[in-house]
């Protein structure tokens, strides 16, 4: 592996770090897109049934606040009636949406990033190409003389640009395939969490009636 880099020379060390930093951050983005830990499967069933006759004390509501991004989004709603029963159904849905706009920024935390790196990877592996190039073309003999070009040189460049070309490609296609799969995977869970927070808004006003 090592001796791969050395004949890629210097431009794949950029990629190099490139690639550490997508696998970081593909990893941090499955730990905290877990199910469990944005929109729990019977968490809404269980908030409408333990409001069913009235809203739960603040401390609950505090509980419900921690247990998911979910639970804040439904948290804030129920918070809203404990401080004012008498808010209306606009300011509601308003104190729900604001929450759930500081989830929605959560949830697709570092997402530029990778998708970033998807774009970049590729003209980074080009940069390295042109070097390779370059050292192709400084191989040759300044004159056509009998002597020919740098056999040693010629090959040292052919090797820049193709590992960095085959490595741009690497880092770039990962990237991409996995940018793609979490920004459905968040897009998904935002229509969960509308949905849920038009559920509740539903259950709660009908509940003051």
């Amino acid at each position: 592996m090592f001796s791969i880099i050395q004949a890629a020379g210097w431009p794949i060390w950029p990629l190099i770090a490139c690639s550490i930093l997508a696998l970081a951050l593909v990893i941090e983005r499955f730990i905290s897109l877990k199910t469990l830990k944005v929109a729990p499967p019977k968490l809404l069933e269980e908030v409408l049934r333990v409001s069913r006759t009235s809203v739960p004390a603040p401390d609950v509501v505090t509980q419900l606040e921690q247990n998911s991004a979910l639970g804040e989004v439904l948290a804030s709603g129920l918070r809203a009636l404990n401080s004012d029963p008498r808010c209306s159904e606009n300011d509601l849905r308003s104190s729900m949406e604001g929450a759930g706009r500081v989830v929605a920024h959560r949830l697709e935390r570092y997402l530029s990033a990778l998708a970033t790196i998807a774009s970049a990877a590729p003209l980074m592996g080009l940069f390295g190409t042109v070097v390779g190039m370059i050292e192709i073309f400084g191989s040759q003999a300044p004159t056509g003389g009998a002597t020919g070009g740098n056999p040693a040189q010629l090959a040292h460049g052919i090797s820049i640009a193709l590992y960095n070309t085959a490595f741009g490609l690497m880092v770039a296609i990962p990237a991409l395939i996995f940018w793609r799969y979490f920004r459905a995977r968040v897009d998904e869970y935002l229509l969960t969490l509308e949905l849920a927070s038009e559920r509740l808004a539903r259950h709660l006003n009908t509940l003051r009636k």
